[in-house]
């Protein structure tokens, strides 16, 4: 009986094993390829856009970036690591299809989603700006 019992449970131990996809660890998020490649598409000017810092520097919206010191042109080492710990949240590492920071901004049809109230600041996938996010969100390392 015994023997039954552990042959039972090898076999549906194998069978979970052949029949389950193999889950892979999200990659983590890398801390300079967001502050030296992703925080400046954040002040980036683009035609027919305004910047995305203007409507998110201190708004109360899902997307909150820290204030610029004045005369500043980039945000210090405390901010940054604030803006990184904020936008972090709005990603799921791995997965720049189901992540917040890059559907947002991209336009409906090039996959996005159609309620962000901002703009369109990429039109499709294809844009550098887009292509970074993704970048960062896969775990590329500067």
């Amino acid at each position: 009986m015994a023997a039954r019992i552990i042959a039972v449970v090898a076999a549906t131990v194998v069978a979970v094993c052949v029949t389950q996809p193999v889950s892979r660890a999200a990659p983590t998020l890398d801390y300079e390829f967001f502050k030296t490649r992703v925080q400046p598409i954040f002040l980036q000017k683009r035609e027919g856009h305004t910047r995305c810092y203007v409507c998110h520097a201190e708004s109360n919206n899902g997307f909150r970036l820290e204030r610029l010191d004045t005369g500043a042109g980039t945000w210090n080492e405390a901010q940054s690591r604030s803006n990184f710990e904020m936008a972090s949240k709005l990603v799921n590492a791995g997965d720049p299809d189901t992540s917040r920071l890059l559907m947002q901004p991209l336009a409906p049809e090039g996959g996005g989603n159609i309620f962000h109230s901002g703009g369109r600041q990429f039109a499709s996938k294809d844009d550098p700006g887009w292509k970074t996010l993704a970048d960062w969100v896969n775990g590329k390392k500067p």
